[in-house]
């Protein structure tokens, strides 16, 4: 038994118990957020944004690049998701559950791309080319920033990118060493996929009844 939990938390010996506690606090609230986006709740941004603050912090002292990278973008985008979805005209919310556009598709195509641009970019300027997970984090990164931009824009799809770098993250998480952090992103893939079964029930009592 004790050597599965040394297996699981081992890495933890060497972290001060403030970083621990914070990092505890941190996956709780992205937790909650989680939960209130399956939901469609505008709380899911407040949420977000106390765990993603923390994990900037953390991430900074872990110099964890790519992972700094994209909890800055989530705390930006919260901020941006938090005005779109309260957004009203005549006490009613204007910006509701959506599929996306076809600009809005060949957006996040261009944003992906950039993404990784920009991720190779930053990585080549710090030399951060160290190890093998500096290319999963380009890819992950890249995935998130179009996810967090389609959860701001409010489109069903973001559901899809969720899932997608959540199973990519289960693993590469625990292979750096922050075993919290690797089964939050395990939790985060089953509430994504009930995430999107609920959106889209919302979406489909949202949609037009044809007559004929």
């Amino acid at each position: 038994m004790s050597q599965v939990f040394d297996f699981l938390f081992g890495q933890y010996s060497d972290y001060l118990p403030i970083d621990i506690a914070l990092e505890i606090i941190a996956v709780l609230f992205g937790l909650l957020s989680v939960v209130y986006a399956k939901k469609n709740s505008v709380l899911v941004y407040p949420t977000g944004m106390i765990s993603t603050a923390i994990f900037v912090y953390l991430l900074i002292k872990w110099a964890l690049l790519g992972d700094l990278l994209i909890n800055a973008y989530y705390f930006v985008m919260s901020a941006y998701g938090w005005y779109y979805w309260s957004q009203k005209k005549e006490e009613v919310y204007v910006n509701q559950v959506a599929s996306t556009t076809v600009k809005e598709r060949q957006i996040s195509v261009v944003l992906f791309l950039l993404s990784l641009g920009f991720v190779f970019g930053v990585y080549q300027l710090f030399n951060r080319w160290n190890d093998w997970t500096a290319y999963v984090d380009t890819l992950t990164t890249a995935i998130f920033f179009v996810g967090m931009w389609l959860m701001a824009r409010r489109k069903i799809e973001n559901w899809i990118f969720w899932i997608v770098g959540d199973i990519i993250s289960v693993p590469l998480y625990f292979y750096k060493g922050l075993t919290l952090t690797s089964l939050q992103y395990l939790i985060f893939t089953l509430i994504a996929v009930f995430g999107y079964i609920t959106w889209k029930k919302i979406l489909n009592k949202s949609l037009p009844v044809s007559l004929g």
